[in-house]
């Protein structure tokens, strides 16, 4: 590894300004080499040569960084605030129409709410605020002042930012959506109809398991019932999530709106001391957060962002801001289903169950979320006393406004990949081979429906054959009669064309 040595753009903001922010996911330095990247899964390097160097000056590195960088917004928004705005104003009067000059002035006009003292732009051409080639960016909305297209995806009151990495480009080309929507087209109504209610039936288990609960039967029924109608849930709508809330969780703990308490997220080590894991926004800053959060909504589904980008956005957003005491994980999972399926990706009355692609990987889940909560730490003043709330001493609300969602699109790729090719595959393959058998078995003994339903489970998850162990179970049935039921078993799975493999365990 080369020794890094002078930081440039934003490296060099948040150094010598003293900004109070995590690093930046990129971060710039001037080398004697030649021009090369360096990354890693979480952080990317850039090493420019020396004729990149620049004065050291804010607005010189904030150009740098305008210019060269997929830039941290909230890194920019903190240097934004303590940059002298008549340096800005120098910077915009000796080139009123430069690009970059113009992205510094909206940028500050915008999420200072502070205007400086500039004439409106009334020449040129208008430019994206986010270069489209670095970031994923929205449907474009003009600023005629600044003559600048805001394609961000929120506004100053809450906006992720997701870079344009390779692994998000391949992910997008792929079109799992398109994967999906061939997989189920040539199955019959039947067949389908069975497999998408236990999908749904798992997408409710496994969203409780991951808070280590198990729902009653009424409670995943109410869930059940709520991710059937997903694609016309009413997310921004402030009544809809309080009335989804309430549907998830044990009915004393319904809530009536936002939560008006200090929260973290933790873990009791030793039966007594608390170990905290995530600091939640204040109550008093959830009022701001939720109404930019359904602005922000509301901007990725009108168009233009990758449906799957759209649902990280909007569900990781949403947990982050925790504006519940109870049910936001499950519900930011719910906003995961809506958004895909409000896009149209998920195919019609299909659900693809990311939970349980989650729920086979819990420690990669927890560390995407520390991804973003544990940065925070340093910069939030917080204190828990003996058996008290947790409280938050400082202004922390731009730390949840403002973040790179990047790590979080790229993971909700994976889980769609993950359970689209197991969850949605297997349960197709297997009840289409479990009708197929299931018909067959009745047709050697007419057997209660529940008791040829539990013997060609028995099979299926046996390769076929039914163990010795369960062999007591179905004591009425002679021998010749089970070895002809294990056959039409066998037979039904090799007469379905497994849909890229099949297993036989449910």
């Amino acid at each position: 590894m080369v020794t890094r040595n002078q930081p440039i753009g934003q490296a060099w903001l948040r150094q010598e300004l003293g900004l109070k922010v995590p690093r930046p996911a990129v971060e710039s330095f001037i080398t004697g080499g030649p021009r090369r990247t360096e990354s890693d899964d979480i952080q990317v390097w850039e090493y420019y040569p020396g004729q990149y160097g620049t004065a050291d000056s804010a607005t010189s590195h904030l150009r740098f960084a305008l210019r060269n960088e997929a830039f941290d917004l909230g890194l920019l928004v903190a240097a934004l605030r303590v940059i002298d705005p008549k340096e800005l104003e120098v910077w915009v009067k000796k080139q009123p129409t430069g690009e970059y000059a113009r992205r510094a002035w909206y940028l500050y006009e915008t999420f200072t709410r502070k205007t400086l003292d500039l004439e409106d732009v009334h020449t040129g051409n208008y430019i994206p605020l986010l270069d489209p080639q670095k970031h994923l960016v929205s449907q474009s909305q003009r600023s005629r002042r600044h003559r600048v297209q805001d394609n961000l995806m929120g506004t100053a009151g809450l906006c992720p930012t997701v870079r344009r990495t390779r692994r998000l480009e391949d992910r997008m080309e792929v079109r799992f959506d398109q994967e999906a929507k061939s997989l189920v087209e040539n199955v019959d109504s039947t067949t389908l109809t069975r497999a998408v209610n236990n999908l749904y039936s798992k997408e409710a288990r496994s969203t409780f398991e991951i808070e280590g609960e198990t729902a009653s039967a009424s409670r995943a029924d109410r869930f059940v019932s709520a991710l059937s109608t997903a694609a016309d849930f009413d997310a921004p709508s402030k009544a809809a999530l309080v009335g989804l809330q309430a549907t998830i969780v044990e009915p004393r703990y319904a809530a009536e709106g936002w939560r008006e308490r200090q929260l973290f997220v933790g873990r009791t080590l030793g039966g007594y001391r608390e170990h905290v894991d995530f600091i939640c926004p204040r109550p008093q800053d959830l009022p701001e957060l939720m109404e930019a959060w359904t602005t922000m909504t509301r901007r990725v589904l009108g168009g233009g962002v990758d449906a799957v980008v759209a649902a990280a956005v909007v569900g990781f957003s949403f947990v982050f801001i925790h504006p519940f005491v109870d049910g936001n994980g499950r519900i930011h999972r719910f906003l995961l289903h809506h958004v895909l399926s409000k896009l149209g990706y998920s195919p019609p009355g299909v659900i693809l169950p990311i939970s349980a692609s989650i729920v086979r990987n819990l420690p990669e889940y927890d560390s995407v979320l520390q991804s973003f909560s544990k940065p925070l730490f340093p910069y939030i003043d917080w204190h828990l006393p003996p058996g008290g709330e947790l409280v938050v001493a400082n202004d922390t609300a731009d730390h949840y406004r403002y973040y790179d969602a990047t790590r979080f699109a790229e993971y909700l790729f994976d889980r769609v990949e993950d359970t689209l090719r197991e969850d949605l595959r297997d349960e197709l393959n297997f009840v289409a081979i479990f009708d197929k058998a299931f018909g067959a078995v009745r047709q050697i003994v007419e057997m209660p429906d529940r008791r040829a339903s539990l013997f060609v489970r028995l099979c299926m998850q046996n390769g076929g054959r039914l163990a010795a162990r369960k062999r007591g179970q179905f004591n009425e049935l002679n021998d010749d009669e089970v070895s002809a039921m294990e056959a039409e078993v066998r037979a039904a799975v090799q007469s379905i064309t497994p849909r890229d493999g099949v297993k036989l365990a449910d």
